[in-house]
């Protein structure tokens, strides 16, 4: 039997492109538009009098002789030291997804497994403490830290952003093993694995794809955290988020707002180059996540 494949028509194709094509504007335009600013001055990106300015950088080329200019980036990698707070951030989060991706996938695993009837119950009270604000969890470290002298140091902000992260990662990566089917377990034991051989030289490497769509959203959340980090860090271990709201909050100073615009800059490229390096094993943890039965 032969089949006939129905063409879409040519105004559905035009319009279908035409709104992807206005969607990814929408989307990219706040973005590259900063991208372009950070190259100007403040008066020229912020100005009141013409908007303009924005783009032709009039003011700018009258203090640079050149309607582009670095001073913003000079001014908040070079003056301001945000290599540091770009060094600081990449220190938490690689302990952060290291640490939640180490008990979620154990603990994921575990309780996949189990038939107890504590499971059910030691998940919900997982999503109830992911669904608190992170704010309240936050006020509860403040006075041991103090009282025992380890506020503003990086451990203790790991230790905080783990614990906030971990419900997450455990319920996430408990999907994943769930939908693994438990054959392969039993398989693994009648070759001669144990417990733990099976689980890492059968059951990750089918699951890959899962473990890095999780490490993904761990690397998020302590990569754009603000509330955790400007509380718990002292200003010399500052963040690159905190690190960006100091210079909006010193806009009294001249020159420190482009400083913020550049650094946002900085700070936003490493996440899309981290995404579109994943983007296939991301696509195939979402909508896949590991193997069919």
């Amino acid at each position: 039997m032969s089949y006939r494949v129905l063409k879409q028509p040519i105004g559905l194709k035009i319009t279908i492109y035409l709104f992807a094509t206005i969607w990814v504007i929408i989307a990219a335009f706040p973005f590259l538009w900063t991208a372009w600013g950070s190259f100007k001055v403040e008066l020229d990106f912020f100005s009141i009098a013409d908007w303009t300015y924005a783009i032709t950088g009039e003011r700018t080329k009258i203090e640079h002789n050149s309607a582009f200019t670095s001073a913003g980036y000079k001014g908040a990698w070079i003056k301001e030291s945000f290599y540091k707070n770009v060094f600081n951030t990449f220190i938490i989060c690689f302990f952060v997804v290291c640490t939640s991706l180490t008990i979620g996938t154990l603990g994921g695993y575990a309780l996949s497994r189990s038939n107890y009837r504590y499971t059910f119950i030691l998940l919900i009270t997982a999503l109830i403490f992911r669904a608190m604000p992170p704010i309240t969890l936050v006020a509860g470290y403040m006075l041991p830290f103090f009282h025992w002298n380890v506020w503003g140091i990086m451990p203790t902000t790991i230790i905080v952003l783990v614990a906030i992260n971990q419900p997450f990662t455990l319920w996430m990566l408990h999907s994943f093993f769930q939908n693994i089917p438990k054959e392969l377990d039993e398989s693994a034991k009648v070759d001669g694995c144990t417990q733990f051989q099976a689980f890492r030289h059968v059951i990750i490497p089918v699951m890959w794809p899962g473990v890095i769509t999780t490490g993904l959203f761990s690397f998020l959340l302590a990569y754009n955290d603000f509330a955790v980090t400007a509380m718990l860090l002292s200003e010399d271990n500052r963040t690159m988020v905190p690190q960006v709201a100091a210079f909006l909050g010193t806009t009294y100073t001249e020159g420190n707002i482009m400083f913020a615009v550049a650094s946002v800059v900085s700070a936003t490229i490493p996440l899309f180059i981290l995404v579109m390096f994943f983007q296939r094993q991301i696509v195939s943890g979402l909508t896949a996540g590991a193997v069919k039965g």
